[in-house]
């Protein structure tokens, strides 16, 4: 059996996702108008508009604070709008709750499973509270940990996992009963690049059998490589949607990006492509990169060339489409990690 069986239940006798699942005459998977929820007086959420069709990774974009976790809660109604409207394959969210939790999963920012148990005795609890027997919820427990890498750790504590590890169990325990609706939160904050390409690797087997994933991070590498569209949101409002491309092209202009031999001359090197290229330049994650939205490429030539003059040695260089950092700076006046003037909206992370 496939690690895509394994995920999808089969093994268990259940019903796979690549079936008509859709209800409601928008045949969406989330349709969200106007969300609105305030803690206090402050609006963690302004006004959301979402439109989620099945089947497909739905990247939510945007800071710590900017109102990704409250909206999710209210879609899987844990928070109540204060006004606005949800429906989850057509079921709303405050008057047919029960509906949509049947039909949904939450995985948080933070594991959900009990530390004391081991991986197997978490995943056999949950099975067993969802109405297994014990020999289904036995049986379906291992074929997740199998699928997830973690069978040799089976009857490890969960409290001596590594975050990885925490993190993939805790995505098996939100798909015991594989849901219509996955809502992931942040679910590769703190990961080391093994650790996330894993959870990675995860969300694209549920999404290839058809589960409908709703992805929120602040990571925009991660919508790049997972989201088939993003909703950037910002300060509780949605202020972009489209796919990664559509965003990318939105910016208009072209990206220059240069690294430097030395670090060290990175302030001078910013001055002399600022002055060259008449455009802000923006320091990368690297602390040796550089990146600047060009539109002439002949300014680009001239601005190497300054660089050289002025003994400023680059490793390389390259001129193409903007990334999804230089969209988000664009849209909001900020790099995405900037959490300065990220407000409080009553979320962990």
């Amino acid at each position: 059996m496939s690690k895509e069986d394994f995920i999808a239940g089969e093994g268990d006798g259940k019903m796979s996702i690549g079936r008509d699942l859709v209800d409601g005459a928008d045949g969406l998977a989330i349709h969200a108008e106007g969300l609105v929820h305030r803690f206090g007086d402050n609006v963690a959420v302004g006004g959301v508009d979402l439109k989620v069709v099945p089947g497909e990774i739905y990247g939510f974009l945007g800071p710590n604070g900017a109102g990704k976790t409250t909206t999710i809660r209210m879609l899987a109604t844990l928070l109540r709008p204060d006004s606005g409207t949800a429906r989850v394959f057509g079921h709303d969210v405050v008057r047919e709750s029960d509906a949509v939790r049947g039909r949904v999963s939450l995985t948080g920012q933070f594991a959900s499973v009990d530390e004391d148990l081991t991986g197997l005795e978490n995943l056999v609890l949950i099975a067993r509270l969802l109405g297994h027997s014990r020999k289904q919820a036995k049986a379906r427990a291992n074929e997740l940990l199998d699928a997830f890498g973690l069978s040799e750790a089976a009857g490890r504590q969960v409290k001596k996992y590594s975050g990885g590890m925490r993190r993939r169990l805790d995505i098996a325990a939100s798909i015991v009963v594989t849901p219509d609706l996955i809502f992931l939160d942040e679910p590769t904050a703190g990961l080391d690049p093994r650790s996330r390409n894993q959870v990675w690797e995860i969300i694209r087997t549920l999404a290839a059998e058809g589960t409908t994933v709703l992805l929120t991070t602040q990571y925009l590498d991660e919508a790049d490589q997972l989201a088939d569209r993003i909703a950037v949101i910002d300060h509780g409002r949605v202020i972009a949607e489209g796919t990664p491309g559509e965003l990318k092209a939105s910016v208009g202009s072209g990206a220059l990006h240069v690294r430097l031999r030395d670090p060290e001359q990175k302030p001078q090197a910013e001055r002399i492509l600022s002055q060259a290229l008449g455009v802000p330049v923006q320091p990368g994650s690297d602390p040796a990169s550089l990146s600047a939205r060009v539109s002439d490429p002949e300014r680009v030539s001239y601005a190497l060339v300054e660089l050289s003059r002025s003994g400023v040695a680059t490793t390389d260089f390259a001129l193409g489409q903007p990334s999804l950092d230089e969209v988000f700076l664009a849209l909001t006046g900020r790099p995405a990690e900037d959490e300065d003037t990220a407000a409080t909206e009553g979320e962990a992370a």
